[in-house]
């Protein structure tokens, strides 16, 4: 018997992913070499090691034994390769980071401009999606460390606060409420509503805190649309779909413009966290460290923390 660690690579992929083309896809290889190779495998180990069931590719029970020592195998190769860069000095190369919709979209960008100043080698790649999705990725292994705007409960997630937002009633200029001192929860439950998706942290942070800090009974939004981005959500705002509560960075534009109008809800502020994220099983490698420790000194020095 006899393989090497690309095999193992390929064979790992091929079995989180179910798929022969998305395993393909990931380690940037033509789907006939994937499935080769797999052939190759099974003939050097001599047992039949993955089974295609209707549209999936699963794993025999050989199959999920090998699996269970690749996973082991291949993250000894991390930890050797980590520490001979840290040994080494090697400060060039990729870090692979998620961010939810406010800092990844109105956060990042201008830290990422210092960062690289200051690390002109290193190339962050930053994905974009819902709280929930990045904490997910993060413990899969396909992002170094995540940025997300609630806080996710999860053993293996070490998390750090980094930024505090607030979060605001955004309004057309030409509704009602424009010129109001403030707005009860009452009146805003019967107002037309545009509301995030599912997963994503203003969306949670909204719906715990009206909950908790209101002397009303809050019944809930009477929702018109669900909307994937903030930016999305103050389209439909400044075209009149409705009212929405969104972060003050992110409409920090729009307000000093006076494109949209924030009113004030009676008796409650709305604020939280953004949190850094990293799965604490996982050794960080010295590019991800280098960013993980910039980060930290970017947060101290922000006047919003």
């Amino acid at each position: 018997m006899d393989f090497d660690l690309r095999q193992l690579e390929i064979f790992k992929k091929v079995v989180e992913l179910r798929s022969y083309s998305k395993a393909a896809e990931s380690v940037h290889l033509a789907q006939a070499s994937v499935s080769e190779r797999m052939a190759t495998l099974e003939r050097a180990l001599g047992t039949k090691l993955l089974d295609r069931i209707s549209r999936e590719v699963v794993p025999t029970k050989a199959g999920k034994l090998l699996y269970k020592w690749a996973v082991k195998h291949l993250e000894l190769k991390k930890q050797t390769c980590l520490e001979l860069e840290e040994f080494l000095g090697i400060r060039k190369g990729d870090v692979e980071i998620g961010g939810s919709t406010i800092p990844a979209e109105y956060i990042l960008p201008g830290v990422l401009v210092r960062f690289r100043q200051q690390y002109p080698d290193i190339i962050i790649r930053l994905s974009i999606g819902s709280s929930e999705a990045i904490a997910r990725q993060v413990l899969e292994g396909r992002f170094e460390l995540g940025i997300v705007g609630a806080h996710i409960r999860a053993k293996r997630l070490a998390s750090l606060e980094l930024w505090r937002d607030e979060l605001a009633l955004v309004v057309h200029p030409s509704h009602k409420w424009a010129g109001r001192r403030a707005i009860s929860l009452r009146e805003l439950s019967e107002e037309p509503f545009i509301e995030r998706e599912s997963g994503s942290g203003t969306r949670q942070i909204i719906q715990q805190q009206l909950a908790r800090e209101s002397d009303e009974e809050f019944k809930g939004f009477r929702v018109v649309s669900q909307l994937g981005s903030s930016t999305a959500v103050k389209e439909g705002v400044s075209k009149g779909l409705g009212v929405s509560i969104l972060s003050c960075r992110a409409v920090a534009a729009e307000i000093e413009s006076g494109s949209l109008k924030i009113v004030p809800l009676n008796k409650i502020s709305l604020q939280r966290s953004f949190f850094l994220i990293r799965d604490r099983g996982r050794a960080m490698s010295p590019l991800c460290r280098a960013l993980f420790e910039f980060l930290q000194f970017e947060s101290a020095g922000d006047s919003r923390l």
